[in-house]
């Protein structure tokens, strides 16, 4: 195949598929993974992708966030081993936020009803899970909900958050890097997330390592503000050397 070939089938490919991943194109063009990264270095001058960790995603689609359920599908089994991880960081009395997102929802499915925990969220789906659990206490802090991620952001959250001073908070993301933080699509929900790191003495982020280079439109935190980062073992030792070295403790779940 020739490379005007490979860089229409790379095009079409991130723009059906929303990502393209270059070990997976490697194999089943039986070429070596540096011929894509080249490939895909063309494509990004050229505008029509941009590189992450381990592929490239359309430009088109960089801003695109699916709904609750469709992302809650992706990388299930690493969002479950994270939130494992994760629970290892609640402590056995005090008070967590959880911050909206598929892998804290996951966290709240585990949380013990044997700890003495006040946990506060801006999430309908956490909220939901929480509800009925017998000995936690459960705050919902109210806002404008965005249909998208089911997350209540805007003056009343942030009004709300600015009064907090909470034990640990555990924050999803769209996106992180060692060079861009912690990112996020949607600048009022990064404004939350931003002032839910404010309002918190430990500051935990949990995010699988597909999100690794997929830096968004937003940012709420720097690596630097993040204590602890929990991600799966896809992601690999450079990167987590990277991480560390900007910040956080990197733990692999």
């Amino acid at each position: 195949m020739y490379a005007a070939e490979r860089h229409q089938l790379l095009a079409q490919r991130a723009r059906r598929d929303g990502r393209v991943d270059v070990n997976d194109v490697a194999t089943e063009l039986g070429v070596a993974p540096e011929t894509i990264r080249r490939d895909l270095g063309v494509l990004e001058r050229q505008g029509v992708v941009r590189r992450v960790y381990g592929g490239a995603v359309a430009v088109d689609r960089l801003d695109f966030e699916p709904e609750v359920a469709q992302r809650d599908r992706t990388n299930a089994a690493e969002k479950d081993a994270i939130a494992r991880a994760a629970l290892d960081l609640v402590p056995d009395r005090g008070s967590i936020l959880l911050d909206a997102g598929t892998t804290t929802s996951r966290l709240a499915t585990l949380l013990p009803a044997d700890r003495e925990l006040t946990v506060i969220t801006n999430s309908i789906p956490v909220a939901s899970i929480l509800a009925t659990r017998p000995g936690l206490t459960l705050h919902i802090l109210g806002g404008r909900v965005r249909g998208t991620t089911l997350a209540a952001v805007e003056a009343w959250t942030l009004h709300a958050l600015d009064g907090l001073l909470v034990d640990v908070a555990f924050l999803g993301a769209n996106g992180f890097s060692a060079e861009h933080g912690c990112t996020t699509p949607d600048m009022a929900e990064s404004a939350v997330k931003a002032a839910v790191v404010a309002a918190a003495r430990k500051r935990v982020l949990l995010a699988d390592h597909s999100k690794y280079g997929t830096d968004q439109l937003s940012r709420f935190a720097r690596l630097s503000e993040i204590d602890v980062l929990v991600t799966d073992s896809g992601i690999d030792a450079g990167a987590v050397a990277e991480l560390e070295e900007a910040g956080p403790e990197v733990v692999l779940a």
